[in-house]
Order: C-alpha cells, then sequence, then structure tokens
C-alpha cells in the first residue's frame, strides 16, 4: 500500500517542513529539481555522456521554479538550454523568483509562445507550467502550448516530453483535465451555444513521455485522465517523510521526536492508498507496508473446511446462471473452504451438470432461502450475477436480514434503481456494492451527474469524492468498478487500485470478469476479511490474474489462474 495525497496535504506537509526550521522552500526546490534531472538520467541513461538540447517551459508558479532549477543544473551538465516563461517573472513566488534571477545570471528567459516550439534542435521538452496548485482551466498562450505539445496540431512530440508533479492542466485531486468552456476545444468562441455536451480533453493519451513527482504520488496520478495523461510515473524523495508520516505539531508538542528506537510521535492516517504488492515510497506506518500477498497465504491455524468459510452464490433461473457460477468459481479458488450455487427448482438440473467442487442446495423463493440461512456455518452471500431483477428483488432483502456479510452485484443492485432508498435501509456495514458506472449513475444519480459535469475549477470533483459519499449514504462499503477502481467504506476509509502504467490489464474489458470479481470478495468475505480488506486484495489478484494470462483472456480463464498466481507469491 502507499499513501495518495491531495494537493492541499502536499502543501500542508511542505509548510510543517518549512515551518520545523529545518529544511527552506529554497533547499526544497533545489532537491526537487535535482530529482527530475535524476529521474531523465535515469530513463535515457546515454543523455548523460552526451547532453542534448532541452527547452523548459516555466510557469507562474514554484513549478515554474522547479523549471528554473532543472534548466540550470543541465546546463551546468552541457546542455543547451532554453527558458520559456509563462507569465510576469516579477510577480513570481519569492523561491521561484530567486531561482529565475539565478537562472538569468546564466542565460535568456522567452516569452512562453507556440511558435516558440518550433526548434527543430530540442530533443526534450520540460513541462515546469502548472503543478499541484492547478485550481483553473489553462488558457491563452498556455492552452495552445499544451495542445501543440500532446501533439493535437500535428507535430509529432510523442516521446519528448517531461512533466513536473503533472502534464498542465491536470487536476492532481480528482485526474480530470479542467476546461474553461467545451467550444474552446472546438475552436469556437467562449460562451457561445455548446455544441457538445461533454468537453473534449485538451490533451491526448499519453502527453507526456515521463512524469517526476515528489514526496508522494497523488490521486490524480491514478484516476481519471491521469495516467492517460502522465506516461510513466516517478517519484522522487525530497526529504518529506517525516511530516508525511507524523500529525501536525500542536503548541504543545513537536510533529514528532528523536527517540532511542528511532522517531517518535502520533502517526498520521492515510486518508486515501494504493493498492500494491510493493510500496512505491518509504514510509514510517507500518500498516501501509501490508501487502495482499501476504493477506492470501491461508493460516494453518484452521484445518478444517469450515474454518476457511462457506459461501453461499445464488444464481438465477434456466438459462441465467453462468455469471453465478463464475462468482463460485472464483470464491472457491480464492480460499473459501465450501461454496454452495442456490439455484431455483428450474435451474437445477442444468447447475448440476455443470460442477464437480462446488456444492448444490435448491433456492426458490424467500422461504427457501431462509431455510438454508438457518446453517449459521453460511457466513458470506453473494447475491446478482445473473439472478434476475425480480428474484433479486425477492431474495435480498432476506439475505441482508440476516446481518451476514453479503456482495451484492449487477442484478442484486440494478433491482433497486427505482428506489434505491429501499436497499439502504437494509444495508448494513458488512455489504459490499460493486458497482460498474452504469449502476452507480443509476443507484447515485445526484452522485453521479456531478462526476460527470465538466471540471471548470479544481480541485475538481473526483471518482474518490463521488464512491467515499456513497459508501457513506448506503452505510457500506463501495466499490466503483474501472481500470481505476475505488474502494470506499462509510468511515471515509478509501482506496484505490488502478490497473495502469506496469499494472495495465486491458483484457478484463470482457464478458463476467466482473462476475468473477464477486465472487472473489465473497470467498475472502467467507475467510473473514473485513469489507476493505477483501475489496483491496480481490481487485488486486483480480487484475494479476489477468496479466499471468495476458491477451485472448475470458472470464473462466481468471478462477483457473489464483493457483499460479498464488505460487509465485511465495516464491
Amino acid at each position: 500500500m502507499t499513501e495518495l495525497l491531495t494537493a492541499a496535504q502536499m502543501r500542508a506537509i511542505e509548510h510543517a517542513a518549512i515551518e520545523s526550521g529545518e529544511v527552506t522552500g529554497l533547499e526544497l526546490m533545489e532537491r526537487a529539481g535535482q530529482g527530475v534531472v535524476d529521474a531523465i538520467l535515469e530513463e535515457w541513461p546515454d543523455y548523460e555522456a552526451t547532453p542534448q538540447g532541452v527547452m523548459v517551459l516555466c510557469g507562474p508558479g514554484n513549478n515554474g521554479g522547479d523549471g528554473f532549477v532543472v534548466a540550470r543544473l543541465l546546463q551546468a551538465m552541457g546542455w543547451t538550454v532554453r527558458v520559456l516563461l509563462y507569465g510576469n517573472p516579477e510577480k513570481l513566488p519569492p523561491d521561484a523568483k530567486t531561482n529565475y534571477d539565478l537562472w538569468c545570471a546564466l542565460g535568456q528567459v522567452d516569452v512562453l509562445s507556440e511558435r516558440a516550439l518550433r526548434d527543430l534542435s530540442i530533443t526534450l521538452y520540460i513541462d515546469a507550467l502548472f503543478g499541484t496548485g492547478l485550481t483553473r482551466p489553462l488558457e491563452g498562450e498556455a492552452l495552445k502550448v499544451v495542445r501543440h505539445l500532446s501533439e493535437l496540431n500535428g507535430d509529432i512530440l510523442s516521446g519528448k516530453l517531461v512533466a513536473i508533479d503533472a502534464p498542465s492542466g491536470l487536476c492532481l485531486d480528482s485526474g480530470r483535465v479542467l476546461v474553461s468552456d467545451p467550444n474552446l476545444e472546438l475552436g469556437l468562441p467562449e460562451g457561445a451555444k455548446p455544441t457538445i455536451s461533454k468537453p473534449v480533453a485538451s490533451l491526448r493519451d499519453r502527453y507526456a513521455t515521463l512524469t517526476v513527482a515528489f514526496d508522494a504520488p497523488k490521486v490524480g496520478h491514478f484516476i481519471g485522465d491521469g495516467p492517460a495523461v502522465c506516461g510513466k510515473l516517478v517519484v522522487k524523495d525530497i526529504g518529506l517523510k517525516n511530516w508525511r508520516c507524523f500529525e501536525e505539531a500542536s503548541s504543545d508538542r513537536p510533529t514528532f521526536t528523536e527517540a532511542e528506537y528511532g522517531l517518535k510521535g502520533a502517526l498520521r492516517p492515510a486518508q486515501t492508498s494504493l493498492v500494491l504488492d510493493v510500496p512505491m515510497i518509504s514510509d514510517h506506518r507500518d500498516y501501509l507496508k501490508h501487502s495482499p500477498a501476504q493477506i492470501l497465504a491461508k493460516s494453518s491455524s484452521g484445518t478444517h473446511k469450515y474454518s476457511h468459510g462457506h459461501a453461499l452464490v445464488l444464481t438465477g433461473g434456466s438459462g441465467r446462471t453462468g455469471a453465478a457460477r463464475l462468482a463460485a468459481r472464483g470464491a472457491l479458488r480464492i480460499g473459501a473452504g465450501l461454496v454452495t450455487l442456490g439455484t431455483p427448482p428450474s435451474a437445477q438440473m442444468e447447475v448440476a451438470s455443470q460442477i464437480s467442487a462446488l456444492m448444490l442446495r435448491r433456492v426458490g423463493g424467500q422461504d427457501q432461502l431462509a431455510a438454508v440461512l438457518v446453517d449459521q456455518r453460511i457466513n458470506a452471500l453473494c447475491l446478482g450475477p445473473g439472478l434476475g431483477l425480480d428474484r433479486a428483488r425477492e431474495l435480498v432483502p432476506v439475505a441482508l436480514a440476516t446481518n451476514r456479510p453479503c456482495v451484492l452485484d449487477a442484478d442484486g443492485l440494478s433491482a433497486f434503481t427505482k428506489a434505491p432508498e429501499a436497499l439502504f435501509k437494509d444495508l448494513h456495514e458488512s455489504c459490499v456494492l460493486t458497482p460498474h458506472e452504469g449502476e452507480f449513475a443509476r443507484l447515485f444519480p445526484d452522485i453521479a451527474a456531478r462526476l460527470h459535469a465538466s471540471p471548470t475549477r479544481g480541485p475538481a470533483y473526483s471518482k474518490v469524492t463521488a464512491t467515499r459519499e456513497a459508501a457513506e449514504r448506503a452505510g457500506c462499503t463501495v466499490l466503483f468498478k474501472g481500470p481505476d477502481t475505488v474502494i470506499a467504506g462509510p468511515d471515509g476509509q478509501c482506496s484505490i487500485h488502478a490497473a495502469f502504467y506496469d499494472l495495465a490489464a486491458p483484457w478484463l474489458a470482457t464478458a463476467g470478469s466482473g462476475d468473477v470479481l464477486a465472487g472473489f470478495i465473497t470467498g475472502l468475505l467467507a475467510r473473514g476479511l473485513m469489507p476493505q480488506q477483501a475489496c483491496e486484495t480481490a481487485v488486486w489478484l483480480h487484475v494479476k490474474c489477468a496479466r499471468n494470462f495476458g491477451p485472448g483472456l475470458i472470464a473462466e480463464d481468471l478462477p483457473e489462474q489464483v493457483p499460479a498466481v498464488l505460487r509465485n507469491l511465495e516464491g
């Protein structure tokens, strides 16, 4: 796990470090600039012996100050450096102005313009226009330059751009590209009668080849448009770990103190975490060092099948049982001791002819489900995959009334979209909802409307905020599916699993893969995991299985990859 910061959290951490007197803003800016140079040479090691031509595009804030440091350091290495500035140098923040003056003693600064980009001697462009502090859309010459760099004007600049903090225009709290008016993207006058309902992004996919962040990754690097436009993400340490990991100082105590065994202080809880098997950054908080791989190992203390739980997955009628069978197979493969399919009479023969390790019980209506659930050893339920809307409306309330861990997916959600409040009043904290984008919009239409609105100011409304609000309203854990899966609990705890960068798994876009995910979660709940932990582990394994199989994946392949993935973890 790795904590993901918001822009406000990053500013607070920097402020706390500077206020402590142990580091200055200028020192942090110098470290950031050096981090960018180090990242460039790590990405293109040949450049260390063969200096290149570079154009550094500096903005009106501290992101621009980082750019001036990069320009100075690269020139000292023999690079040919050209610097362009957007804004009035006299209005730069103090630390950025200091580095502007240091650069001016070495070289000139030109005014930022799109025309200046047509310098064929340039190998790399450094985007230091706007970083974590972006709160408004790009406009004027800055917008023209960014559109040009993202190849919207026809020039081929792929592989040439390095972004500091984030590609300019990207809100790092939401992963969304800020736009002022949909018509601007089409070259129409601002305020004209809208011609499109949703703005076209001003950045193309893979806008930056390399994005260099500092101290910790940000939420927007992993959701929304962020992964598509950031290219490769590298995080550089600039010495802020202590202030990131410990609570802010108060009048009667410091943030942290040195003790014989190391640092001592109140650890700051991570509000949003990235689900990873290996942390991206160093951290003092031990709970962030736990990985899904550690959780998946079966305990040797329970040797009986019932000690690993008994999951019940309900199916639909004849011809509609495949999705539930996928979910049940997933639950069994992930380690539930037993998995039973609850099937209506019309589908019993169909299901019986398709299963072997799975068990079968007749579950027609409410009374039969209640009778099956008298068995207290059944400790996790899954309702939804292929269940049918009418059957879901009948059986979901019975399942929820038992107060046992329950996963609602597909029809288990869609059955209640006309009156979601009726579902919410029955939910409890042991439940998990797993909507995709369409199901989320039908269950939480007002939240979805805010999420789909064109983002014109930062911090923009994000998938993280939307999922948190949905979880609070539902009173249970919500797993909002997608390549950027967001998991939130009713207490506000939130985590993200992003199938991007080195974890991309486009093969999961196949029918039935979500049913397997629901089964994975159910199996882990049966094994005793809490809902948030079960969801984090399941979605991580889901992607691991897809990547282990690769192209040609269909949903049936996913459960069968679990043994190989687990063996690799043990190795």
